[in-house]
């Protein structure tokens, strides 16, 4: 009736993470729903933004949309969005998996997470697990590899019959999303520019990037202008770079920048639900035309859970074509450093934490 867990009982810095045996055993409450044995999971910045709070009001709307359950429902919250491990349980309607299969998952962030000895997912935000890789390899790619193919495929249009060729751009490249979204560019076919710091160079090289600029080298604006135009921007870093990202494309050739930094959470919290989502709204609506009449698309990117996009990963994965970056390996004790250690920024791929081993 009860697991150890993770947990959050009010938000802050690092000293608000708890470790309980007592946390409440998940259960099926919808007949699609799975129950997952979780070998590993894996931290990425939104663990860190949701536990300062970040995006409460929106998450906590789509917790408990009709306030059935009274206020402060949310915890104990348990953090942790990416799970490799094993179906524990189905619900009566799920057909595709069943007790014992070897699964992997991106658990979205309105649900309780990973950072558990067990966790409920819906039967299609769960893919089976790459053959190839351990679960604790297979940890570090759900959240990152849902959210660079969210904004590649689904809002960017780039898939791999029609990236052949095309030049790509992709800031901020050896964080977690960057590091898969070069690997999954380029088994499409596209010349790939990456920019990070100088220490990542060898490990954008390594996974296929054709161009390594380094932002700390001098002005990275004019460094980037004086390579050809582009056909497609993923921008993970944001700031100012939106300011002059877009002169970079090439016009009126359906050339897109997509950004996956938004002010959608913060202008909820900030504004409440009906204003944050209406300003949201006129931003991306005015950034959207504006950049029209200059010829090029300016889109917003988001994490999506889909198993079925996991499947075409994990296909991809097994194929030799994408391969898992892992910075670093905690054991389950050592969960609040795992958060110091993602905090410290700079990490070159993943934080990945072993939940089964019992050190």
């Amino acid at each position: 009736s009860a697991m150890p867990s993770w947990v959050i009982d009010r938000y802050g810095r690092n000293d608000v993470l708890r470790f309980t045996r007592n946390m409440v055993f998940p259960i099926i409450h919808f007949p699609n729903e799975v129950i997952i044995k979780v070998h590993a999971a894996s931290l990425n910045p939104i663990d860190l933004s949701m536990r300062s709070g970040y995006g409460a009001t929106a998450l906590n709307m789509k917790r408990d949309p009709l306030k059935i359950k009274g206020s402060d429902t949310e915890f104990p919250l348990t953090l942790g969005r990416d799970v490799s491990g094993v179906v524990m349980e189905c619900g009566l309607s799920v057909s595709c998996f069943k007790p014992g299969d070897e699964v992997w998952a991106a658990i979205p962030p309105w649900k309780q997470g990973t950072l558990s000895e067990f966790v409920v997912a819906s039967g299609n935000e769960v893919s089976f697990k790459p053959k190839c890789l351990s679960h604790t390899e297979a940890a570090s790619l759900p959240y990152v590899g849902l959210t660079a193919w969210s904004a590649v495929n689904q809002v960017g249009g780039l898939n791999r019959n029609n990236c052949s060729g095309k030049r790509v751009l992709i800031l901020g490249a050896s964080g977690g999303v960057g590091t898969f979204a070069v690997q999954l560019v380029k088994a499409w076919g596209a010349h790939v520019t990456a920019v990070c710091s100088h220490d990542a160079s060898t490990l954008m090289k390594k996974l296929g990037a054709d161009d390594v600029i380094d932002y700390k080298s001098g002005n990275l604006e004019e460094q980037l202008k004086t390579l050809p135009l582009f056909d497609f921007i993923l921008d993970n870093v944001g700031g100012s770079t939106e300011k002059w990202a877009l002169d970079l494309l090439k016009k009126w050739s359906g050339a897109t920048y997509v950004t996956l930094v938004t002010p959608f959470l913060i202008n909820m919290d900030r504004l409440g639900v009906a204003d944050g989502m209406l300003q949201t709204g006129v931003t991306v609506g005015s950034k959207t035309v504006k950049h029209l009449f200059k010829g090029v698309h300016y889109r917003w990117a988001f994490f999506m859970p889909s198993g079925p996009s996991l499947d075409e990963i994990a296909e991809l994965v097994d194929s030799g074509k994408i391969q898992p970056v892992i910075d670093q390996v905690f054991s389950f004790s050592e969960v609040p450093k795992a958060f110091l250690k993602l905090e410290g920024g700079h990490a070159r791929g993943k934080t990945v934490i072993d939940v089964i081993s019992k050190k």
